[in-house]
């Protein structure tokens, strides 16, 4: 996300979907005018409380995701509602646990027993981002990455 933030340079607003400050924010990554983050919990990095799936807002040019994909089961809806809170030309960055990596709880621990999870894998992105101009897979390791752009 360090490198994808240096090289959007200077973006006007962020939306962060996921901003709940597990271990370490990325807020500090983004030279923005407005950054704006959202969890279905109230904490640290917290600035709304509110549905990544079904958050309604004036259009975001850039959308993170960081880690959460893999959490819940409504990641295709939430990589379709990034499409729709972006501007044209906008970009959505996301990370998530990809094939491999151990399965985790949402707060870094163990998993717990009511918690869902699912490793995202490069089938499950290139569905969920088919709306986007080139979306850009990356397997790391047991992380995955993309970058997309909605087409202006």
């Amino acid at each position: 996300i360090a490198a994808a933030a240096r090289t959007l340079g200077h973006r006007h607003e962020v939306l962060e979907i996921g901003s709940y400050d597990v271990n370490g924010t990325i807020r500090h990554l983004f030279d923005c005018d407005k950054y704006h983050g959202i969890d279905r919990r109230p904490g640290p990095g917290v600035d709304e409380v509110a549905s990544g799936e079904s958050y309604i807002s004036e259009p975001f040019d850039t959308v993170v995701c960081a880690e959460v994909l893999d959490h819940t089961s409504a990641a295709e809806r939430i990589c379709l509602n990034a499409y729709h809170l972006l501007t044209p030309g906008g970009v959505f960055i996301l990370t998530a646990a990809g094939p491999g990596r151990v399965p985790h709880g949402c707060n870094g621990g163990s998993l717990g027993t009511d918690e869902f999870y699912a490793n995202v894998t490069t089938g499950d992105l290139e569905r969920w981002l088919r709306m986007f101009k080139f979306p850009q897979i990356d397997v790391l390791g047991d992380d995955i990455r993309a970058i997309a752009i909605k087409a202006l």
